[in-house]
């Protein structure tokens, strides 16, 4: 009920408050680019139009001010081009004409007086048919007794008595109060959608735009870093193994002839450096692409994960769907370098991990018991997951105290 009466006072407040500034902005944006559409054959318009869209801009932003109370979430605002700092002074008085965004902003000055003029008399109509119908029984005897005065029960050929008359004007009253809600927010939200196409729809596409290049070089950036981190592991591991099998394989041929125990010593030591090494590759497979992962999914996936850490995990994974392998990989690769992390650095006694799918959101939670200080900073144990979520367009928050616990939260949309 505090919604509801908050939201018809955002929308009475917007219909209202918004008709007089409506008025003011039609009538300086038609006239001001009627003169200067009309003078600028003689270069005295281009400063008129400029100016005008200067008006519309600031009627613009008024509007952009309320949009995000009426409906109910964060708008982009728009980018208007600045001159050159080089610029001479004509340049930088027709600046705003170059802008499009400026444009689209005159256009919603004029176009949004009729929406305004059918809010502001749909909100005084509402609000004054429920005030006056929901107070009449206790003024409505005074105009009752008035001679000559026809009440509603009289013009409906109803019994002409006070009570029929006042139980009519308050029913009436109560279906305006009823219905206010509804009808109130259907003309915010007509008047309020155009100003969010006019006003902030070239601003959501830059943004759209800009956060799917930064999710391209998020992912670019994660890529790279794995692909640096799996050339060292193989360098400091399988490579240098399978340089000391090759050197003890040279040696062993050479005791075959000399010394046939010893070869075979020398050989038995190779073959338990050949497992160890394989064992290693394996170990450095699971982190680029498991074939669990992409056989059977992330349940199956994650519970081997968990299997492999040192400490204990308790999984939860609340969704059984496939999803694209993008999308899996990512959320695989959180769970693994978070388990690493927390096996290395949180002496931890539990770790427990969620995967649930919450509408066109997946939503996984890694919680650990251990000494906290976790952060996804450079060059620490976290660092590149964001980027690799910002990758296909997740989020992700940390939360570490020095002392614990430690709790990850990712965000993926999955729709």
């Amino acid at each position: 009920m505090r919604s509801l009466i908050k939201q018809i006072g955002v929308d009475t407040r917007y219909l209202l408050i918004g008709f007089p500034v409506a008025i003011v902005g039609f009538c300086l944006l038609v006239a001001g680019f009627a003169a200067g559409v009309g003078t600028a054959i003689i270069w005295i318009g281009l400063p008129i139009l400029s100016g005008t869209l200067l008006i519309a801009r600031g009627v613009a932003d008024i509007e952009r001010h309320w949009l995000p109370d009426v409906l109910g979430r964060p708008l982009a605002r728009p980018r208007y081009s600045r001159p050159p700092q080089t610029a001479g002074p004509l340049r930088r008085i027709v600046n705003p004409i170059t802008s499009g965004q400026s444009w689209l902003d005159l256009v919603f000055g004029i176009v949004v007086f009729p929406f305004a003029i059918l809010g502001f008399v749909a909100t005084l109509v509402w609000w004054c048919v429920a005030v006056v119908g929901l107070t009449y029984p206790i003024y409505g005897w005074i105009l009752f007794n008035i001679p000559g005065n026809n009440g509603l029960a009289h013009m409906l050929d109803l019994p002409d008595i006070y009570l029929v008359d006042a139980g009519l004007n308050f029913a009436i009253g109560a279906a305006a109060a009823i219905t206010m809600p509804f009808a109130l927010r259907l003309v915010a939200l007509l008047r309020g959608g155009l100003g969010r196409v006019l006003l902030t729809g070239v601003a959501e596409l830059q943004e759209r735009i800009d956060d799917l290049a930064q999710g391209r070089a998020a992912a670019v950036s994660a890529e790279a870093t794995a692909l640096r981190r799996l050339e060292r592991d193989i360098h400091d591991g399988p490579q240098q193994r399978l340089v000391h099998l090759a050197m003890e394989l040279s040696r062993a041929q050479r005791q075959m002839a000399k010394d046939p125990n010893a070869a075979q010593t020398t050989l038995s030591d190779a073959i338990v450096a050949t497992r160890e090494t394989l064992d290693e590759l394996r170990a450095l497979s699971r982190g680029i692409a498991p074939p669990i992962l992409s056989d059977r999914g992330l349940a199956p996936a994650l519970a081997a994960l968990a299997g492999r850490c040192t400490i204990p995990v308790e999984i939860d994974v609340q969704t059984t769907e496939r999803y694209p392998a993008a999308l899996e990989n990512a959320i695989y690769f959180v769970v693994a370098e978070s388990l690493t992390n927390v096996a290395k650095h949180s002496r931890a006694s539990l770790c427990t991990v969620t995967l649930v799918r919450t509408g066109d959101v997946l939503l996984l939670t890694i919680g650990d018991d251990g000494v906290g200080g976790a952060h996804v900073a450079k060059g620490h144990g976290l660092a590149g997951l964001a980027d690799r979520l910002r990758a296909v367009d997740g989020d992700l928050a940390v939360e570490s105290p020095s002392g614990g616990p430690t709790l990850i939260v990712a965000e993926v949309p999955c729709g």
